[in-house]
């Protein structure tokens, strides 16, 4: 079965925000082969962590249902340090788009009135692959002094901390995003 189409998120299983899976979804009681393991934000939270398939995102239906966020709505623009977006995107976002585990609140990159495509979490070496652009969008957005840069760069770590998250405008291709840490 092919899994349903995210713009702000267009591949959740390389990024490890969608998995195979046989459980249940609580939101269309259908085991689909895949579940959601992101963030949830909704009052059953606990009931309804690693049970929500990726359609029941994109449909619409888990938010419609149970109240279900899978991003902050205030944190898409990184509450109002980047381009602010229309309320119609982010609840695209916030309630129809798979969100991702980060260190601490999670945020989502903006960018030409829209909201940037996340490409997942990366440390120096998959950082290090996106280039020079990647490296210095995320250098700008960390304001780690200049004589620290080059520690802090060698030290971003995928699966540890810290973590760069990398996003990618779906208009003119510019890289941004930013790094956290435990």
């Amino acid at each position: 079965m092919q899994l349903p189409s995210f713009v702000y998120h267009p591949d959740p299983i390389s990024t490890g925000s969608i998995v195979s899976s046989e459980t249940t979804c609580k939101v269309c009681g259908q085991n689909r082969g895949f579940i959601y393991v992101g963030p949830v934000y909704a009052k059953q939270r606990e009931e309804l962590n690693n049970s929500i398939c990726p359609w029941c995102i994109a449909d619409g239906s888990a938010h419609q249902q149970f109240g279900a966020e899978f991003t902050d709505p205030a944190g898409i623009g990184n509450y109002g340090f980047w381009e602010k977006v229309p309320v119609e995107i982010i609840e695209k976002v916030a309630f129809q788009t798979p969100g991702f585990l980060g260190w601490q609140q999670e945020v989502w990159f903006t960018h030409c009135n829209d909201a940037a495509a996340f490409l997942g979490r990366l440390g120096y070496k998959e950082l290090n692959d996106y280039g020079e652009e990647a490296i210095n969008s995320q250098k700008k957005e960390t304001r780690v002094p200049e004589e620290y840069w080059l520690e802090f760069l060698h030290a971003l770590d995928k699966d540890g901390s810290p973590t760069a998250y990398l996003f990618k405008c779906i208009h003119c291709g510019k890289l941004g995003g930013y790094t956290d840490a435990d």
